[in-house]
């Protein structure tokens, strides 16, 4: 008896790599488990191992390329509207790469609690996700004043809120939603930066002068919104 649906599709063998690897990893531990394993595991050879991943380390990840592809391509064909809010949106796209695989996420979450090499590594992850968005915000107002400035404080805002969302969905064992979670997180990013960085201020001539008094151990960024009201204040007022 034939099956009518064909042949079962074999998986991509970076998948089947990358499963393997985890799987030894929850059984083994990380730093007990050896590249030679791995491969035994999955039945190829060692450079086919490399040639998909440069080291352990990137096979815990291995989604994280396809997302960063996804979130460049995503922000290349943003239109003209609050860059903020674009931004905000691709971080969304990683929200959705973990939420795909919620069991597989709730692992590895507890997997690079256990192993500091694998924190470092998700931290340079982190890093380059943010690079991405404070580069793309920084093109979007080239030429204002602190463009760089305001693309990296804005960026790391919105990467340190997506984490909070995403971390506390992880803690609790991938239950509930975690976009509600994420969400939340973001709209303070929204409300903190959305107008406000819309339009960056324009150069102040020679004659300006702002002086902005704020308490001790206030926070940066509310010390950054502050200069931001200050500098908008003035405007208003020259041009009325």
């Amino acid at each position: 008896m034939t099956d009518d649906r064909g042949p079962t599709k074999k998986p991509p063998m970076r998948d089947v790599l990358a499963e393997a690897a985890f799987a030894l990893f929850m059984e083994r531990g990380f730093e007990r488990t050896t590249v030679d394993d791995i491969v035994a595991s999955a039945g190829v050879g060692r450079r086919s191992f490399f040639r998909y991943f440069p080291s352990k380390e990137d096979a815990v990840f291995p989604d994280h390329e396809r997302c960063l592809a996804d979130m460049t391509a995503f922000l290349e064909a943003a239109g003209e509207g609050d860059p903020v809010e674009a931004v905000c949106e691709a971080a969304r796209l990683v929200l959705r790469m973990y939420a795909e695989k919620p069991e597989f996420s709730v692992q590895r979450y507890r997997l690079t609690r256990e192993v500091p090499g694998l924190r470092t590594y998700e931290l340079s992850v982190v890093r380059r996700y943010e690079r991405t968005m404070a580069g793309y915000m920084e093109r979007r107002w080239s030429g204002a004043p602190d463009a760089a400035l305001r693309a990296e404080v804005i960026a790391a805002s919105v990467v340190a809120a997506h984490n909070n969302g995403l971390r506390s969905w992880l803690r609790s064992g991938g239950r509930g939603d975690a976009g509600a979670e994420v969400d939340r997180a973001l709209e303070l990013v929204r409300a903190v930066w959305g107008s406000a960085a819309e339009h960056p201020p324009a150069p102040a001539t020679e004659d300006d002068v702002i002086v902005m008094i704020a308490p001790k151990g206030a926070p940066m960024w509310r010390v950054v919104q502050r200069i931001e009201s200050a500098f908008g204040e003035e405007r208003g007022a020259t041009e009325r």
